[in-house]
């Protein structure tokens, strides 16, 4: 990761992730009900409720449309749950214009051909290692994690310690007794 990356994360005030492909692994497991049941990794969870407590814009679209997703992202802080996204551009335009949003200092995070568009419209464009080819060719950093195994955790973490707002006394758990 050159300087230039580092610059850019440095100055990220907003994130916008995808959903299957990024915070999961992209599979739905079918149950006999027809219920879609997704797994998420309990350290971007961490994270992103950080990042809540700490004043950060986050967003989530999805072309899913999934109550228990909207559900796991709220009971982590976020609200601004964007479900069947059929046009993530749209909804891009929409949450920018709703929050004053600047894409100069925003991530967004996707992994397949839906999130392009918008990819290009942020300054930091990012995807899992195991992204489509479209989506490597147009971000800026390309986490060396999988979707569903940290890579939310990895940009997340990268701002925050630019920004040095990693281990800070609002990241530490309230029964530790660190020396800041």
């Amino acid at each position: 990761m050159s300087s230039n990356y580092l610059e850019i994360f440095s100055k990220i005030n907003t994130f916008i992730f995808d959903v299957d492909g990024v915070m999961t692994d992209g599979r739905v497991l079918m149950m006999e009900n027809g219920e879609a049941v997704r797994r998420m990794n309990i350290k971007d969870g961490y994270v992103l409720q950080l990042a809540v407590k700490l004043g950060y814009n986050i967003a989530i679209i999805t072309g899913g449309n999934s109550e228990a997703v909207k559900k796991r992202f709220n009971s982590l802080g976020i609200y601004d749950v964007y479900l069947k996204a059929a046009d993530k551009m749209d909804v891009f335009e929409e949450y920018k214009l709703t929050h004053d949003i600047d894409p100069n200092k925003t991530l967004y995070m996707g992994d397949d051909i839906p999130d392009y568009q918008v990819m290009k419209e942020v300054a930091m464009p990012c995807c899992p290692t195991d992204a489509a080819e479209e989506i490597k060719q147009v971000s800026k950093y390309i986490s060396s994690k999988k979707g569903g195994e940290g890579c939310v955790r990895d940009v997340m973490e990268k701002v925050l310690k630019l920004q040095n707002k990693w281990m800070d006394e609002k990241s530490a758990p309230a029964e530790a007794n660190f020396k800041w």
